[in-house]
């Protein structure tokens, strides 16, 4: 059994794809996008998350609905898709995406455990209220926290430091979750207590930072904590 995680004060999530589900919109929209779908939905996540890192780079913020929709374009474009209906209930869906079906269950067992928890990430504030109340977690939840109040995007030190300040909580007794390696060795560097949620069978990064622990859903996450 892995070695459980000491004297933490918060649980921070990052939102898209470790509490929500990313391909949920292409795929309510299989009728439409038909064999193309999970490449749509590949492709659109990778741009997306691309276009942060570049305009982090280039100094040319813009909230993430936008960065979302230019994902989304270029997507449909290397796909030869024209389609403007398509394409906007593609980007209603990501408003309301599906939260993972153990999210508020684990969410319930840290908030009876006394443990702060939050979420800490790239959306903007419309889109993080939006997935928050369609999954009906912001109950269990006591802070969310945007990008968007900085003008730069993860893995920026300054997009961690958010929740160690907003929390009053030191780094080291943060444990921080992400599906994503990049977003979860960073948050090591950091200085959080990283657990890797690694829903997708990705490899780990060659980055600085390492997790401590890689599982498969949050649903390890309680157990590890001793909850």
């Amino acid at each position: 059994m892995a070695a459980k995680i000491e004297d933490i004060g918060a649980c921070v999530f990052d939102a898209y794809g470790t509490l929500f589900d990313v391909a949920a919109a292409a795929a309510r929209c299989r009728d439409a996008l038909g064999d193309k779908a999970d490449e749509l939905s590949a492709i659109w996540r990778t741009r997306q998350l691309e276009y942060t890192w570049l305009r982090s780079l280039m100094q040319e913020y813009v909230e993430f609905r936008q960065v979302t929709g230019d994902g989304l374009d270029y997507a449909l474009a290397a796909l030869g898709i024209e389609d403007d209906a398509l394409r906007q209930r593609l980007m209603d869906i990501y408003m309301r995406l599906d939260a993972y079906p153990e999210v508020k269950d684990v969410l319930t067992a840290l908030k009876s455990g006394a443990i702060k928890t939050a979420i800490l990430s790239n959306g903007s504030p419309e889109m993080l209220s939006s997935a928050v109340d369609n999954a009906e977690i912001g109950d269990l939840l006591d802070d969310v926290f945007s990008v968007d109040s900085i003008g730069v995007y993860k893995p920026h030190p300054s997009v961690y430091q958010m929740a160690v300040d907003g929390l009053g909580v030191d780094a080291g007794r943060i444990c921080f979750m992400s599906s994503n390696a990049w977003d979860a060795a960073a948050g090591a560097n950091f200085g959080y207590r990283v657990v890797w949620v690694n829903r997708f069978g990705q490899p780990q990064e060659r980055i600085p930072g390492n997790p401590e622990h890689e599982v498969k859903t949050l649903e390890a996450l309680p157990p590890l904590l001793g909850l």
